[in-house]
C-alpha cells in the first residue's frame, strides 16, 4: 500500500477538514476528517493543523504533494486564489493553481475556483465544486447538478464548463425550516416522508408562484390536508421542485434529457427523484468524483 500512494487531496470548507490519501487513478487508501475548519482558525495557523493532520501519511509514504480545494482558498481561507473564468477545463483550472512548499518538502498546490463573467446580475462563483465537474468527466455535452447549501448548476460543452448558475435551494430550506412561521406547524424532531416530498415537487412543477406556494405549507395544515410529519419534507419538495422548474425555465434542461447529479450523498437521491418528476434521467457518476476532479487540476497544474 505504500508504494500506491501517489498524493493527498484535501478538502478544507467551513466546518471541516477532509484528507483522502490517494492513488495515481483516484482510489482512496485511507481517509481522515476533523473539525478544524477555516472558522475555527485564525490567520496563520493553517499551516501547523493541516502538517498535524496529514503527520502519520507523511511518515510512512514520504513528502507526497498535496493538493487542497474548497473554502481554503477563499479570501477567508489560507491563501486567496483568484477564480478562473468560464469556459474552463483542467488545463485552464491548472494555470490558475497557487503552489507551496510544506516544512516537509510536500508540495501544496492550492486549486482556483471558477467564475462564469456571464451571470446575472453579477458574475456567478464556485470553488471547489468545479472538480467534481471535472471528476464527473467532461466527454460529453450534458448539464451536471450538484446539490447543495448553494446547488450549482454547470455546462459541459467542448470538453470544458462552459457556463453555471447557483441556486440557494439548501440555504432558503434551513431559513424556512428554522426561522419563519411554517416551522411552527412541523414535527420536532423531524420526519421524512417520501410522499409529502413527491407532492411537494408536483405543486412546484404545476407554478412558479413560489411565495403563494411556501404560505401553502400552513394553510394545508390549517385544513388539515397536510400533517404535521409531512410539513418538513413538502416544504423539501416546494423548494427542490422551483429550483428544477426555474433551472428549466433558464434553458437548462428539457424533458427527456438526461442530467447528473453529483456530490452530495445526503441530497442525490432526493434530487434523483425531483429529476424523474420533471421527466429527467439522471445516470451515476464514477463516485469520487472531487478526487478525481482534484487530480485531474494537479496533473494539469504539474504538467
Amino acid at each position: 500500500m505504500a508504494s500506491d500512494a501517489s498524493s493527498i487531496v484535501v478538502d478544507w470548507g467551513t466546518t471541516s477538514l477532509r484528507a483522502a490519501l490517494v492513488t495515481d487513478a483516484g482510489d482512496v487508501l485511507d481517509q481522515i476528517e476533523t473539525q478544524q475548519g477555516i472558522s475555527t482558525l485564525k490567520q496563520g495557523e493553517h499551516e501547523d493543523v493541516l502538517v498535524q493532520a496529514l503527520g502519520p501519511w507523511f511518515a510512512t509514504h514520504g513528502a507526497l504533494p498535496v493538493v487542497a480545494l474548497g473554502m481554503i482558498t477563499s479570501r477567508n481561507g489560507w491563501i486567496e486564489v483568484d477564480y478562473v473564468p468560464c469556459p474552463a477545463g483542467p488545463a485552464e483550472l491548472g494555470t490558475g493553481t497557487v503552489s507551496r512548499v510544506l516544512p516537509n518538502g510536500s508540495k501544496l498546490v492550492f486549486l482556483p475556483g471558477l467564475t462564469d463573467p456571464a451571470g446575472r446580475p453579477f458574475p456567478d462563483v464556485m470553488r471547489g465544486e468545479e472538480t467534481q465537474v471535472v471528476g464527473y468527466g467532461l466527454g460529453r455535452d450534458m448539464t451536471v447538478v450538484l446539490p447543495g447549501t448553494h446547488s450549482k448548476w454547470a455546462r459541459i460543452r467542448n470538453g470544458r464548463i462552459d457556463r453555471f448558475q447557483t441556486f440557494v435551494t439548501g440555504e432558503v430550506f434551513a431559513l424556512l425550516m428554522n426561522h419563519s412561521f411554517i416551522a411552527r406547524g412541523a414535527t420536532q424532531p423531524p420526519v421524512e416522508d417520501a410522499a409529502a416530498f413527491r407532492r411537494g415537487l408536483g405543486e412546484a412543477k404545476g407554478t412558479g408562484a413560489m411565495l403563494s406556494l411556501l404560505f401553502s405549507a400552513r394553510t394545508g395544515v390549517l385544513a388539515r390536508q397536510l400533517s404535521a410529519d409531512e410539513v418538513r419534507s413538502y416544504v423539501s419538495g416546494l423548494v427542490i421542485g422551483q429550483e428544477f422548474r426555474q433551472a428549466r425555465e433558464e434553458g437548462w434542461f428539457m424533458p427527456g434529457d438526461d442530467i447528473a447529479i453529483v456530490g452530495n450523498d445526503g441530497l442525490n437521491a432526493l434530487y434523483g427523484v425531483a429529476a424523474s418528476v420533471f421527466e429527467l434521467r439522471a445516470p451515476e457518476g464514477p463516485g469520487n468524483e472531487a478526487i478525481r476532479g482534484a487530480l485531474a487540476v494537479l496533473r494539469a497544474a504539474t504538467a
